[in-house]
């Protein structure tokens, strides 16, 4: 079966992973996952991540999450633009979340942002998800 929407359905088994108090998950490899990963792991809310690569050509990104006093650092993770509804935004309507101590993810012309990237580099782009 085919996936319509890879970015949602990795939040979607992150989302679950902290729900079961999960040390790992493993998901699917593909570039715009990485690169969100990226974001997340630079951002403080994952450990780290890792390909693992299969004989048959196919890889899994194997993700540790990151818990501080037995509660997972990410409270929400949520998908904003979906296949069926894109949200673009322009640099001065990026949106704060929770007053600055979440970030959102943009898909600009300078690669996959964090909010505070983006508005730094004064681009703004297609609102992935939102993490706090």
């Amino acid at each position: 079966m085919s996936m319509s929407d890879p970015l949602g359905d990795m939040l979607t088994r992150i989302r679950n992973a902290i729900g079961r108090r999960k040390m790992r998950v493993v998901i699917p490899a593909s570039n715009l996952r990485c690169r969100v990963l990226d974001v997340l792991r630079s951002e403080g809310y994952i450990r780290a991540f890792s390909h693992v690569d299969f004989h048959n050509g196919q890889s899994d990104i194997d993700i540790e999450l990151k818990y501080r006093d037995g509660s997972s650092v990410i409270r929400e993770i949520s998908r904003i633009s979906r296949p069926g509804r894109r949200v673009y935004v322009s640099v001065r309507s990026i949106p704060y979340i929770a007053n600055g101590l979440g970030i959102s993810v943009l898909s600009t012309s300078k690669g996959i942002l964090a909010d505070h990237e983006a508005r730094e580099k004064n681009v703004g782009g297609e609102l992935l998800c939102r993490i706090f």
